[in-house]
């Protein structure tokens, strides 16, 4: 480890770490439903990954009548807690972390999520000895791709940009990573394809975070160490 400082890993944990984005996609969807909104599954997943007001804003234009948001935001509330029990890791989740945190870097899970799914997400990662620091909804003003998330999740954890990688699933993720100039590695596990990861800008793809685990040490992340 070099003298600028100490190195660490951000993970958005949504679609990254746990299998979740789709999940996200029948919930909104539904919620969308019950408001009286028909809205195609496939443009409501390209909006996960986006804060609720960026997502609304995607699915159903900005210029709406805002009445009913409050209302589906709380719909998606519902019913995504009813999966809470059922949450999955992604393959190689909790060894990848711990394979960052035995390299010394501090892992930190950068997500926008509530407290309640936090919490969730977290036990169903079970990887909590090789976390850091996590950040929720509460920690920022504004969800990505805005970088405010990234921002409260450095600070937690005592880190510079430029001493991190950061590993998400979106477009968005890269896009939030790319306005403080940190390298975001992509996996393709949240339902976004390798060639459009790579052209908004990932520095490097892979297919979930066992692929990533396995080809550790050629990855941007060994070039912390």
């Amino acid at each position: 480890m070099d003298a600028n400082g100490p190195a660490g890993v951000l993970f958005d944990l949504d679609g990254t770490l746990v299998d979740t984005t789709y999940l996200h996609t029948v919930a909104w969807w539904e919620a969308l439903g019950r408001a009286g909104f028909d809205a195609p599954m496939a443009r409501v997943h390209r909006g996960v990954g986006m804060g609720s007001d960026r997502l609304l804003d995607h699915v159903l234009g900005p210029e709406r009548d805002r009445g009913a948001d409050d209302r589906i935001r709380a719909g998606h509330r519902e019913i995504f807690a009813r999966h809470r029990e059922r949450l999955c890791p992604l393959p190689g989740a909790a060894d990848l972390l711990r394979a960052c945190a035995d390299r010394g870097l501090r892992v930190v899970l950068a997500s926008s999520v509530s407290g309640d799914d936090l919490t969730a997400l977290r036990s169903a990662l079970a990887a909590d000895d090789a976390v850091a620091a996590a950040t929720c909804a509460d920690d920022a003003p504004e969800s990505r791709p805005s970088p405010d998330i990234l921002v409260a999740a450095l600070h937690k954890a005592g880190l510079a940009a430029r001493r991190v990688v950061f590993v998400g699933d979106s477009v968005w993720d890269v896009a939030a990573a790319r306005h403080l100039d940190i390298p975001c590695v992509a996996l393709t596990c949240g339902g976004t394809c390798r060639a459009e990861l790579a052209g908004a800008g990932a520095v490097a793809v892979y297919d979930d975070p066992a692929a990533l685990l396995t080809a550790l040490d050629e990855s941007p992340i060994a070039a912390l160490t």
